[in-house]
């Protein structure tokens, strides 16, 4: 399953956000993540879909898996690290991207989205 890439794309509701993470830990255990860092990757993906319904205007979210010999990258479009002031639960939006930047090994925010890395050990 190495240098693969998976596109999933999802209606812009919160319904979905447990079948992508079912997905995501498949993936994840095909790698060969262990059960934690699984855990972490799922919870990371769950947060950057929770972000993303709030800045989705095209009625999906896009979500797409790349897997390395030695990593898996994910990207969530809409995910913004920029909170606007007048969105409700700011707090906890900001709270997930912590949560995310803990878990993961890198992620970056783009124009798109962000783009979250997790390294195989």
């Amino acid at each position: 399953m190495n240098n693969d890439s998976v596109f999933l794309t999802i209606p812009n509701k919160p319904d979905y956000i447990s079948m992508v993470r079912l997905t995501t830990s498949s993936l994840a255990n095909k790698l060969g993540f262990d059960f934690d860092t699984i855990e972490d990757i799922k919870v990371s993906i769950g947060e950057a879909c929770i972000n993303s319904l709030q800045f989705c205007h095209k009625g999906s979210i896009s979500i797409v898996y790349e897997s390395y010999i030695d990593k898996l990258t994910i990207k969530v479009s809409n995910c913004k690290d920029n909170i606007p002031k007048e969105i409700e639960e700011k707090k906890d939006r900001e709270l997930g991207i912590l949560i995310i930047k803990s878990l993961m090994d890198k992620v970056d925010f783009t124009d798109e989205g962000i783009e979250m890395t997790k390294y195989i050990k």
